[in-house]
Protein backbone atom coordinates (compact mmCIF):
# COMPACT_ATOMS: atom_id res chain seq x y z
CA UNK A 1 0.00 0.00 0.00
CA UNK A 2 2.80 2.18 -0.17
CA UNK A 3 3.72 3.91 -3.79
CA UNK A 4 1.51 5.42 -6.22
CA UNK A 5 2.56 5.11 -10.38
CA UNK A 6 2.55 8.86 -11.97
CA UNK A 7 -0.61 8.15 -13.98
CA UNK A 8 -2.37 7.74 -10.52
CA UNK A 9 -0.13 10.57 -8.59
CA UNK A 10 -1.01 12.61 -12.14
CA UNK A 11 -5.12 11.94 -11.72
CA UNK A 12 -5.12 11.91 -7.83
CA UNK A 13 -3.88 16.06 -7.92
CA UNK A 14 -7.33 16.54 -10.20
CA UNK A 15 -9.39 14.81 -7.04
CA UNK A 16 -9.97 15.70 -3.46
CA UNK A 17 -10.84 11.90 -3.47
CA UNK A 18 -7.30 11.24 -4.35
CA UNK A 19 -5.63 8.11 -2.46
CA UNK A 20 -2.83 8.29 0.08
CA UNK A 21 0.85 10.29 -0.22
CA UNK A 22 2.64 7.58 1.13
CA UNK A 23 3.67 6.23 -1.98
CA UNK A 24 5.24 9.19 -3.31
CA UNK A 25 8.90 9.08 -1.52
CA UNK A 26 9.08 5.18 -2.43
CA UNK A 27 8.49 5.02 -6.10
CA UNK A 28 12.24 3.99 -6.75
CA UNK A 29 11.97 1.37 -4.17
CA UNK A 30 11.82 -2.67 -4.73
CA UNK A 31 13.45 -4.63 -7.54
CA UNK A 32 10.89 -6.60 -9.77
CA UNK A 33 9.90 -9.52 -8.96
CA UNK A 34 8.74 -12.39 -11.05
CA UNK A 35 5.16 -13.67 -11.33
CA UNK A 36 3.67 -10.64 -9.92
CA UNK A 37 1.78 -7.92 -12.56
CA UNK A 38 0.26 -4.67 -12.29
CA UNK A 39 0.90 -1.84 -10.17
CA UNK A 40 0.31 -0.12 -7.44
CA UNK A 41 -0.88 3.40 -5.90
CA UNK A 42 -2.15 6.31 -3.81
CA UNK A 43 -1.84 9.63 -2.65
CA UNK A 44 -2.51 11.57 0.43
CA UNK A 45 -1.83 13.93 3.40
CA UNK A 46 1.42 12.16 5.63
CA UNK A 47 4.22 9.25 4.78
CA UNK A 48 4.10 6.02 6.60
CA UNK A 49 8.12 5.46 6.35
CA UNK A 50 8.96 1.96 6.05
CA UNK A 51 12.79 2.62 6.30
CA UNK A 52 14.72 3.51 9.22
CA UNK A 53 18.16 3.00 10.75
CA UNK A 54 17.65 2.29 14.34
CA UNK A 55 19.59 -0.40 15.43
CA UNK A 56 15.95 -2.38 17.13
CA UNK A 57 15.68 -3.28 13.51
CA UNK A 58 16.91 -6.81 13.56
CA UNK A 59 15.51 -10.34 12.65
CA UNK A 60 12.76 -11.18 14.34
CA UNK A 61 11.98 -14.59 13.09
CA UNK A 62 15.06 -16.44 11.51
CA UNK A 63 15.14 -18.79 9.11
CA UNK A 64 12.03 -20.63 8.89
CA UNK A 65 8.95 -20.52 6.09
CA UNK A 66 6.95 -17.66 5.66
CA UNK A 67 3.27 -17.60 4.30
CA UNK A 68 2.99 -15.22 1.22
CA UNK A 69 0.46 -13.17 0.28
CA UNK A 70 -0.48 -9.71 -1.70
CA UNK A 71 -2.49 -6.31 -0.86
CA UNK A 72 -4.11 -4.65 -4.06
CA UNK A 73 -6.88 -2.40 -4.56
CA UNK A 74 -8.69 -0.40 -7.78
CA UNK A 75 -4.84 -0.05 -9.55
CA UNK A 76 -4.97 -3.48 -9.81
CA UNK A 77 -8.44 -4.59 -10.75
CA UNK A 78 -7.78 -7.36 -13.12
CA UNK A 79 -5.65 -9.31 -10.80
CA UNK A 80 -5.30 -12.51 -11.43
CA UNK A 81 -5.80 -14.41 -8.56
CA UNK A 82 -6.54 -17.55 -10.11
CA UNK A 83 -2.95 -17.97 -11.00
CA UNK A 84 -1.58 -15.94 -7.70
CA UNK A 85 0.73 -18.01 -5.83
CA UNK A 86 -0.54 -15.87 -2.25
CA UNK A 87 -2.08 -17.22 0.54
CA UNK A 88 -3.55 -14.58 1.64
CA UNK A 89 -4.54 -11.13 0.03
CA UNK A 90 -5.85 -7.99 1.41
CA UNK A 91 -7.43 -5.30 -0.23
CA UNK A 92 -8.78 -1.97 -0.15
CA UNK A 93 -12.12 -1.31 0.74
CA UNK A 94 -12.63 2.22 1.68
CA UNK A 95 -11.02 5.63 2.45
CA UNK A 96 -12.19 8.21 4.77
CA UNK A 97 -15.47 9.03 4.85
CA UNK A 98 -16.88 9.19 0.69
CA UNK A 99 -14.21 6.65 -0.99
CA UNK A 100 -14.95 3.09 -1.76
CA UNK A 101 -12.58 1.33 -3.75
CA UNK A 102 -14.44 0.07 -6.84
CA UNK A 103 -12.57 -3.36 -7.24
CA UNK A 104 -13.25 -4.81 -3.73
CA UNK A 105 -16.47 -6.79 -5.00
CA UNK A 106 -14.24 -8.28 -7.57
CA UNK A 107 -11.83 -9.09 -5.66
CA UNK A 108 -13.47 -10.20 -2.94
CA UNK A 109 -15.39 -13.02 -4.85
CA UNK A 110 -12.18 -14.18 -6.39
CA UNK A 111 -10.06 -14.45 -3.01
CA UNK A 112 -13.23 -16.22 -1.72
CA UNK A 113 -13.51 -18.74 -4.75
CA UNK A 114 -10.11 -19.47 -4.57
CA UNK A 115 -10.69 -19.70 -0.37
CA UNK A 116 -7.38 -18.45 0.51
CA UNK A 117 -6.94 -15.95 3.61
CA UNK A 118 -8.65 -12.59 2.34
CA UNK A 119 -8.85 -9.71 4.37
CA UNK A 120 -10.34 -5.95 3.99
CA UNK A 121 -8.69 -2.40 4.95
CA UNK A 122 -9.55 0.94 5.51
CA UNK A 123 -7.44 3.98 4.97
CA UNK A 124 -8.30 6.11 7.99
CA UNK A 125 -7.94 10.32 8.25
CA UNK A 126 -7.70 11.42 11.55
CA UNK A 127 -9.41 14.79 10.82
CA UNK A 128 -13.05 12.63 10.49
CA UNK A 129 -14.47 11.39 13.33
CA UNK A 130 -13.66 7.92 13.80
CA UNK A 131 -16.97 6.03 14.72
CA UNK A 132 -18.26 7.92 11.08
CA UNK A 133 -15.23 6.24 9.54
CA UNK A 134 -15.48 2.74 10.99
CA UNK A 135 -19.28 2.51 9.90
CA UNK A 136 -18.49 3.81 6.63
CA UNK A 137 -16.18 0.82 6.43
CA UNK A 138 -17.92 -2.09 8.10
CA UNK A 139 -21.04 -0.80 6.02
CA UNK A 140 -18.72 -1.90 2.66
CA UNK A 141 -17.69 -4.85 3.95
CA UNK A 142 -20.83 -6.13 5.23
CA UNK A 143 -22.29 -5.40 1.72
CA UNK A 144 -20.28 -8.59 0.49
CA UNK A 145 -20.81 -12.30 1.70
CA UNK A 146 -18.63 -13.35 4.46
CA UNK A 147 -16.89 -16.17 5.81
CA UNK A 148 -15.05 -17.72 8.61
CA UNK A 149 -11.40 -15.80 9.39
CA UNK A 150 -11.87 -12.94 7.36
CA UNK A 151 -9.88 -9.95 8.34
CA UNK A 152 -10.19 -6.51 9.10
CA UNK A 153 -7.39 -3.87 9.05
CA UNK A 154 -7.20 -0.33 9.97
CA UNK A 155 -4.15 1.67 7.25
CA UNK A 156 -3.05 4.00 9.82
CA UNK A 157 -0.29 6.37 7.91
CA UNK A 158 -2.03 9.96 7.79
CA UNK A 159 -2.14 12.24 10.81
CA UNK A 160 -3.82 14.92 8.48
CA UNK A 161 -1.88 17.38 10.68
CA UNK A 162 -3.07 16.06 14.11
CA UNK A 163 -1.17 15.37 17.05
CA UNK A 164 0.66 12.25 18.07
CA UNK A 165 -1.38 11.84 20.84
CA UNK A 166 -4.79 12.51 18.98
CA UNK A 167 -3.81 10.33 16.46
CA UNK A 168 -3.35 7.67 18.67
CA UNK A 169 -6.31 8.59 20.45
CA UNK A 170 -8.39 8.66 16.97
CA UNK A 171 -6.68 4.99 15.80
CA UNK A 172 -7.83 3.64 18.99
CA UNK A 173 -11.82 4.38 18.61
CA UNK A 174 -11.94 3.34 15.62
CA UNK A 175 -10.30 0.04 15.82
CA UNK A 176 -12.33 -0.28 19.32
CA UNK A 177 -15.37 0.34 17.64
CA UNK A 178 -14.73 -1.91 15.08
CA UNK A 179 -14.18 -4.98 17.33
CA UNK A 180 -17.32 -4.40 19.43
CA UNK A 181 -19.40 -4.27 16.40
CA UNK A 182 -18.00 -7.59 14.28
CA UNK A 183 -16.65 -9.21 17.79
CA UNK A 184 -12.98 -9.15 15.43
CA UNK A 185 -9.91 -8.06 16.59
CA UNK A 186 -9.06 -5.64 13.62
CA UNK A 187 -5.08 -5.92 12.58
CA UNK A 188 -3.34 -2.18 12.28
CA UNK A 189 -1.19 -1.55 8.91
CA UNK A 190 1.50 1.11 9.42
CA UNK A 191 4.90 1.73 8.02
CA UNK A 192 7.59 0.53 10.73
CA UNK A 193 8.33 4.56 11.88
CA UNK A 194 5.01 5.60 11.93
CA UNK A 195 3.98 2.72 13.96
CA UNK A 196 6.79 3.66 16.46
CA UNK A 197 5.54 6.92 16.43
CA UNK A 198 2.10 7.08 16.71
CA UNK A 199 1.43 3.13 17.69
CA UNK A 200 1.77 3.46 21.44
CA UNK A 201 -0.76 1.40 23.54
CA UNK A 202 -2.06 -0.37 20.61
CA UNK A 203 0.14 -3.88 20.78
CA UNK A 204 -3.49 -5.65 21.78
CA UNK A 205 -3.96 -5.40 17.50
CA UNK A 206 -2.63 -7.41 15.53
CA UNK A 207 0.66 -5.83 13.19
CA UNK A 208 0.83 -6.02 9.63
CA UNK A 209 4.31 -3.74 8.72
CA UNK A 210 5.87 -2.26 6.15
CA UNK A 211 9.58 -2.04 5.92
CA UNK A 212 10.94 -2.08 2.45
CA UNK A 213 14.91 -1.80 3.65
CA UNK A 214 14.77 -4.92 5.26
CA UNK A 215 14.81 -8.94 3.77
CA UNK A 216 11.83 -10.47 4.29
CA UNK A 217 10.73 -11.40 7.64
CA UNK A 218 13.55 -10.00 9.02
CA UNK A 219 12.39 -6.87 11.52
CA UNK A 220 11.64 -6.75 15.19
CA UNK A 221 8.39 -5.12 16.00
CA UNK A 222 7.96 -0.95 16.81
CA UNK A 223 6.50 0.30 19.64
CA UNK A 224 4.77 -1.97 22.33
CA UNK A 225 4.36 -4.64 19.68
CA UNK A 226 6.07 -7.90 20.98
CA UNK A 227 5.39 -9.55 17.71
CA UNK A 228 4.26 -8.90 14.23
CA UNK A 229 1.37 -10.78 12.00
CA UNK A 230 3.05 -9.58 8.84
CA UNK A 231 5.45 -7.70 7.22
CA UNK A 232 4.93 -6.25 3.62
CA UNK A 233 8.33 -5.93 2.02
CA UNK A 234 8.45 -4.78 -1.29
CA UNK A 235 5.91 -2.47 -3.45
CA UNK A 236 7.22 -3.51 -6.88
CA UNK A 237 5.76 -4.61 -9.20
CA UNK A 238 2.85 -5.05 -6.39
CA UNK A 239 2.63 -5.07 -2.39
CA UNK A 240 3.93 -7.99 -1.33
CA UNK A 241 4.08 -9.92 2.21
CA UNK A 242 4.89 -12.08 4.02
CA UNK A 243 3.37 -13.71 7.52
CA UNK A 244 5.25 -15.11 10.39
CA UNK A 245 1.47 -16.79 10.80
CA UNK A 246 0.50 -19.91 9.37
CA UNK A 247 -2.70 -19.65 6.57
CA UNK A 248 -4.72 -21.58 9.43
CA UNK A 249 -3.38 -19.19 12.33
CA UNK A 250 -4.08 -15.85 9.99
CA UNK A 251 -8.00 -16.99 10.01
CA UNK A 252 -8.06 -17.30 13.43
CA UNK A 253 -7.20 -13.29 13.83
CA UNK A 254 -10.16 -12.93 11.75
CA UNK A 255 -14.47 -13.27 11.53
CA UNK A 256 -15.43 -15.84 14.02
CA UNK A 257 -17.05 -18.93 13.05
CA UNK A 258 -20.91 -18.91 13.22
Amino acid sequence: MLKPRLAALAHSLKSHRALPAKHLSLAITGAILAGTAALTGATGTALASTTDHNPRHEVQQGARAFTYGVDVSRYESQYDWTASPAQFGIIKATEGTSFRDSSFARHWSEMGKKGIVRGAYHFGHPRNNPIAEAEYFLAMVNSQPAKAGDLLVLDLEATDGRSVAEVNAWAKAWLSHVKAKTGITPMIYSGWNFADTYGKGLAQYPLWVAHYSKTKGAITPPADWKSWAIHQYTDSPIDQNVSALTPAELRGLGRPAV
